[in-house]
């Protein structure tokens, strides 16, 4: 299987997390570890690590024990930069701006943020996890729409058009171009020009190459 990947969970609720290997087993993936807690996160990432077989994503909840508070993305965070190669994604109950910003300072790739209530679209959340192994990233609409809202870069926000910001927030969930024109209605060709000129407007050069899509939500999501 092509994109098959391979999938470390770490979720406290073990309904939830049984739940999740299901889900993604069952569409072929690997789920390699289930764990509880964000210790538990860090050590068994880092005994795959010492055995030469890293997953290729981790998925993870906002919030796990002890405190139930922030220890889930901060051991994201952590993992991002002990093992650069390793996708992250976390779930959260709701929006929290400064988890995700956290999470997404640094490098730019490999990186999601979903709502759980998004894994009950069972395929865009598979999707999403195969995109971040991959190097891609997931962000929730809803995600998006708060970091876009209180974003500081009113300058940067002023030269886009209407639909241009509308292109960028699809963008930003990591939706393809196509995918993008599917949703709006309208050709690849229209979402093409308007991609180019988000480009063009941000300053990002054909030099920056797939990483512009990137570059370009960062550039909105960078408080």
């Amino acid at each position: 299987m092509e994109d098959r990947v391979r999938v470390v969970i770490a979720e406290d609720s073990v309904l939830l997390r049984e739940g999740l290997t299901r889900l993604l087993t069952d569409r072929g993936h690997d789920v390699v570890a289930g764990v509880g807690d964000a210790e538990a996160l860090i050590k068994t990432v880092g005994e795959l690590a010492a055995q030469d077989a890293l997953p290729d994503v981790v998925v993870a909840d906002v919030r796990m024990p002890p405190t139930h508070t922030d220890e889930g993305v901060r051991a994201a965070v952590r993992l991002r930069k002990e093992h650069p190669g390793i996708g992250v994604l976390v779930l959260s109950q709701y929006v929290e701006e400064q988890y995700a910003t956290e999470l997404l300072a640094g490098s730019s790739r490999g990186v999601g943020y979903l709502l759980k209530d998004r894994v009950a679209e069972v395929r865009e959340f598979v999707d999403a996890v195969v995109r971040v192994a991959r190097g891609g990233t997931a962000l929730d609409p809803e995600v998006v729409a708060q970091l876009l809202g209180r974003s500081r870069k009113q300058d940067v926000l002023a030269g886009l058009t209407p639909r241009e910001r509308e292109v960028l927030g699809l963008m930003a969930e990591g939706r393809t171009n196509s995918a993008i024109a599917k949703q709006l209605v309208v050709s690849d060709g229209a979402v093409e020009k308007h991609v180019s000129s988000i480009f063009l407007k941000l300053g990002l050069s054909p030099s920056d190459g797939d990483h512009r899509r990137v570059l370009a939500v960062l550039t909105y999501l960078t408080p």
